[in-house]
């Protein structure tokens, strides 16, 4: 997206606004809404603040995995469909010999997409 230049005429600001198409909006919405930003914790501005900031880190990572596991049909899904999609199932976790295993209701569609999605998260390169 192209910056908006500070000089100039109001036409070329709207244009640039108009590109944006609300994105942010969203995001704050999303923040406010989906991860409980709205509703701060204290009256202590530090307290408030770590609040914030543990909200907007939760809501980078849910749109990195997003775009970077679930794949393009779950990019434009918000958030309460992802939980209700993937998060909340009714699942067994059961563990023994060393392992743990999630145990889904057999044929349940959200079956290919989290093999699909653990296979991307395996397949992700740390940092240097």
């Amino acid at each position: 997206m192209a910056r908006v230049s500070t000089t100039g005429d109001g036409a070329e600001l709207i244009r640039w606004s108009n590109q944006r198409r609300g994105k942010s909006e969203h995001a704050h919405a999303a923040l406010k809404n989906d991860l409980a930003g709205g509703r701060l914790p204290s009256e202590d501005f530090g307290e408030n603040a770590a609040w914030w900031l543990v909200t907007v880190m939760a809501f980078n990572f849910f749109v990195m995995m997003k775009r970077l596991c679930l794949g393009t049909a779950w990019a434009a899904k918000k958030l309460k469909a992802v939980r209700f999609l993937l998060i909340n199932l009714p699942a067994r976790v059961v563990s023994g010999a060393r392992r743990l295993k999630v145990r889904l209701c057999r044929g349940h569609p959200s079956f290919c997409a989290l093999i699909r999605a653990r296979a991307r998260i395996s397949a992700l390169v740390p940092a240097p």
